[in-house]
């Protein structure tokens, strides 16, 4: 397993004398406005990325919210952020990782090895006196990345439904016991399935717990293989990316609530 974080004090040091490709994915849900948040203020010479459109293939209830782009169209989209064939690469938003990790996962999948999230996402690095851009960058000059997918490991539904180890929802607690359900078909929860919310890898400031402190929090879940989900597998990719600085491999599950709470072949749980 490589680094998967990087602080704001180590990516300004080591902008002094290495290029590294930024990617500026501010994403919500609920909040369309990350390419005006982009031009307000970015880090200097980050691209910005839409989730929406080059991080995932086109919603359906059959596949999901957000399902993964074909490995070409990813591929397409990373020559035109720039990427060129071992480019180190900083993805970044301003939710303390939680859409950001999505591109991580996926460039990972896609066969790059020196992808990194910014720790504590923009907020940390303006604290640590990082200069911000503001309005629209410079087309980068296109790369010539090849991306092969299959570098990080992936579950479909029927998987998950007989997964040999611990399956992790990583949605709100309430989400998980079936109190609330702002925007699926079906409240609940896989049969089977531990909570362990994604926001509580996070520290006050939005920032990754320490290593050692990951490891406790994910322990009565090992040993034995871990598959991930979340609403849409957007979220679940911050759950693998914290798993992952812990030194514990997962699996993601891609299609997650989204997909399974509208098959009405799928049980669902409710309560603890």
């Amino acid at each position: 397993m490589g680094a998967v974080l990087i602080s704001a004090e180590e990516l300004r040091e080591a902008l002094a004398d290495k290029k590294f490709r930024l990617l500026d994915v501010r994403w919500a849900l609920g909040d369309p406005d990350g390419p005006q948040h982009y031009l307000a203020g970015h880090i200097p010479g980050a691209v910005f990325v839409d989730l929406e459109t080059e991080l995932a293939a086109p919603p359906s209830p059959a596949r999901g919210r957000h399902p993964l782009p074909d490995i070409t169209h990813l591929e397409k989209c990373a020559r035109s952020w720039g990427i060129r064939a071992g480019d180190p690469v900083v993805v970044y938003d301003a939710t303390g990782g939680m859409a950001a990790a999505r591109a991580w996962w996926l460039l990972r999948w896609g066969g790059l090895a020196d992808v990194r999230i910014l720790d504590g996402g923009l907020p940390a690095w303006t604290v640590a006196g990082g200069d911000l851009a503001t309005g629209a960058e410079s087309d980068p000059e296109p790369g010539d990345v090849e991306l092969r997918a299959g570098g990080m490991p992936v579950a479909d539904a029927d998987a998950v439904a007989t997964w040999p180890g611990v399956v992790l929802d990583a949605r709100a607690a309430e989400r998980y016991r079936g109190e609330v359900e702002p925007i699926d078909p079906k409240a609940g929860h896989i049969p089977g399935a531990r909570s362990a919310p994604t926001s509580e890898n996070l520290d006050a400031d939005g920032k990754f717990l320490p290593a050692e402190a990951l490891r406790t929090r994910f322990a009565p879940f090992t040993p034995g293989p871990i598959a991930v989900y979340c609403g849409s597998g957007v979220t679940a990719a911050h759950q693998i990316a914290a798993l992952e600085s812990a030194g514990i491999p997962a699996t993601l599950y891609p299609g997650s609530w989204s997909q399974w709470s509208n098959d009405p072949k799928r049980p669902v749980a409710t309560g603890d």
